[in-house]
């Protein structure tokens, strides 16, 4: 069993930590020990999740950031390094979804797309590396999809957006484990958050059925992944890696 306390005296960055995936996440590197920087494009959900934290014993501090703004990204970054004096673990969490056939996406679905989930990944990572190579520790952990790595009907967009993570992640891995900064993602499948609410039920219905675990995930079910990848030394042979909680969706 992992020690209660792997994250201890660790400072993070998680962003999209209002809801799902990424509260979830917040929750148990709280539990773990670490000291938490919140970043959510809704300040006000952050701050409950912040609240929640700070009732588990941590420090917890939010903050409203769009973080595929290059300057807002920035700032979410500085300022665990000013509430922390540094940055130890950063969890690429933001993201949306939307459903669209490619043939009647708008161009400007597809560049949201790339923004939210691709672009925010390239600019809080960009921003957290200095710090984390300059003293020779890190962990970056970015949240992709199954369909990354399989594809979805209607979401052509958001595939291609996680794919991007994924290939981001191998080939940032390269270039900072020499510094022990160890980049890895996170693919989950279909799991019950706020963010499927905007995808069809018929969608919904046709996916689970076709899942050999039969059912969607939970946030909680895939944080204990982010909690690993970010322990030591539970996550220090992990290099580039993308781990799988995702039903039985994909098998790598």
């Amino acid at each position: 069993m992992m020690h209660t306390n792997v994250l201890e005296n660790r400072r993070a960055v998680v962003t999209g930590a209002g809801s799902g995936i990424g509260a979830a996440i917040a929750l148990a590197y709280a539990r773990a020990g670490a000291a938490l920087l919140l970043a959510d494009l809704d300040g006000a959900r952050a701050e409950a999740v912040a609240a929640r934290c700070r009732e588990a014993g941590a420090r917890a501090v939010a903050q409203a950031a769009d973080v595929s703004d290059e300057l807002a990204a920035a700032r979410a970054i500085d300022a665990c390094v000013h509430a922390y004096g540094g940055i130890d673990v950063l969890v690429n969490n933001a993201g949306i979804l939307t459903q669209s056939l490619c043939a009647d996406m708008p161009a400007a679905m597809w560049d949201e797309m790339m923004r939210v989930d691709l672009r925010s990944v390239f600019l809080c990572s960009r921003r957290a590396l200095p710090h984390m190579t300059a003293q020779r520790w890190g962990r970056i952990v970015n949240v992709a999809s199954q369909l990354g790595i399989k594809g979805g009907a209607e979401l052509s967009h958001y595939a291609a957006a996680k794919a991007g993570v994924i290939g981001f992640t191998k080939s940032l891995a390269l270039e900072a484990a020499p510094a022990n900064v160890l980049v890895n993602a996170i693919a989950p499948g279909p799991i019950e958050t706020p963010l499927v609410d905007g995808i069809s039920e018929s969608w919904k219905k046709q996916k689970a059925a076709g899942l050999p675990l039969g059912r969607f995930g939970r946030p909680e079910e895939v944080a204990p992944s982010a909690v690993l990848l970010a322990s030591d030394p539970g996550g220090n042979l992990y290099v580039g890696q993308v781990l799988g909680p995702n039903s039985g969706d994909v098998m790598p």
